[in-house]
């Protein structure tokens, strides 16, 4: 049986949510109304797992998320709104040590929300046999002020390296915002090789996690909502809603996105970049990434371009908040080389020779 403590401040949502559960028939079930519940119910109820909201009176789900994660650690599941602010919130989340988030379809109080019943389930089943990652729980403020202050170096413009020379492919889903700010931002700004993150995320919150991450990175991240040429020194973040593929603009090598390819699963498809990467380059150029995400997006078609000559990494199961999609692709032989998150940038930066 998995332990379920069920926190939000709308009671509708709460019945909506253990009606959900209930009926899968393998959870013992607690609610909490707002996030001081939720840490008293995490003392004594010890929750294997939670689903947690962002907006509630007395105390707000972000400000409960750095008091469980520094009292009693326990996974946790974002349930936020599909806004721009929610996006937001949520990635603060993830930055606390959620392992994952669902979006509400319907706003704050939500008669919808079977809509998202399967994915929400398949998420807090995840969730509870999640590794989490060490506490990163800071002040608001002081983290805040230490992002302002870090030196950030961007590559120069004038600066060009062939596109032939090395690309980058990322595949993540489940945890993936966290673990990229492991890898991403350990990048130096001299880093010759594009880098195209395929990232399992909804429409509103793909722009809002590249700024993000641009703010942290000496890489320029942007998300690729349009037909952008490739260029290194770049992170494009595959827009949330369609699919991310390589193609050609004026004889020139860009990344493109497209209505989402009902053919896949998981959108933005990794297996689809995969694809059109090995269509439009060279396989001995490429540089395959899995991380961490439930299913085998991506798995195929990585195995594929170690096959022909390209390099790829899978993060170790050590580090992985879950072993899902490095798992498949190691299954497969894809993977090269098997690394822990903390040693990917570093990895990547001797590859490229800087």
């Amino acid at each position: 049986m998995i332990k379920l403590l069920i926190v939000d401040d709308s009671a509708l949502m709460r019945r909506h949510l253990n009606g959900l559960f209930q009926a899968e028939g393998d959870f013992i079930i607690e609610q909490a109304h707002n996030g001081k519940e939720a840490v008293e119910a995490n003392r004594n109820f010890q929750p294997d797992v939670v689903t947690l909201d962002i907006n509630m009176p007395e105390m707000d789900g972000i400000t409960a998320l750095s008091l469980l994660m520094a009292e009693r650690a326990v996974p946790v599941v974002m349930v936020s709104s599909l806004t721009e602010k929610g996006a937001l919130a949520t990635f603060e989340a993830m930055h606390l040590g959620a392992v994952d988030y669902v979006t509400k379809p319907g706003g704050t109080i939500s008669l919808n929300i079977n809509e998202i019943g399967v994915e929400l389930v398949a998420k807090v089943r995840a969730a509870a046999k999640a590794k989490l990652k060490g506490n990163k729980v800071k002040g608001l403020a002081q983290r805040l002020r230490e992002e302002r202050e870090k030196p950030v170096q961007r590559a120069p413009s004038p600066r060009r390296a062939p596109v032939r020379d090395g690309i980058v492919l990322v595949g993540v889903s489940t945890g993936g915002p966290r673990t990229l700010e492991d890898i991403l931002p350990h990048l130096p700004h001299d880093f010759p090789w594009p880098i195209l993150v395929a990232q399992h995320m909804p429409p509103a919150f793909t722009r809002p996690f590249a700024d993000r991450m641009n703010s942290m990175c000496n890489l320029t991240v942007v998300e690729a909502a349009q037909p952008m040429p490739v260029e290194p020194g770049h992170v494009y973040i595959g827009k949330g809603g369609a699919d991310m593929v390589l193609g050609q603009r004026n004889g020139k090598l860009a990344v493109l996105a497209k209505p989402e390819n009902k053919s896949y699963l998981w959108h933005p498809s990794v297996e689809l970049l995969g694809r059109t990467a090995l269509e439009q380059c060279d396989p001995s150029h490429i540089v395959a990434v899995m991380l961490t995400g439930m299913g085998h997006d991506g798995a195929d078609a990585f195995a594929e371009i170690k096959k022909r000559g390209g390099r790829t990494i899978a993060e170790a199961e050590s580090s992985a908040v879950v072993f899902g999609m490095p798992a498949e692709l190691i299954k497969r032989g894809g993977a090269g080389v098997v690394l822990t998150s903390d040693r990917i940038a570093s990895q990547l930066t001797s590859w490229a020779g800087c």
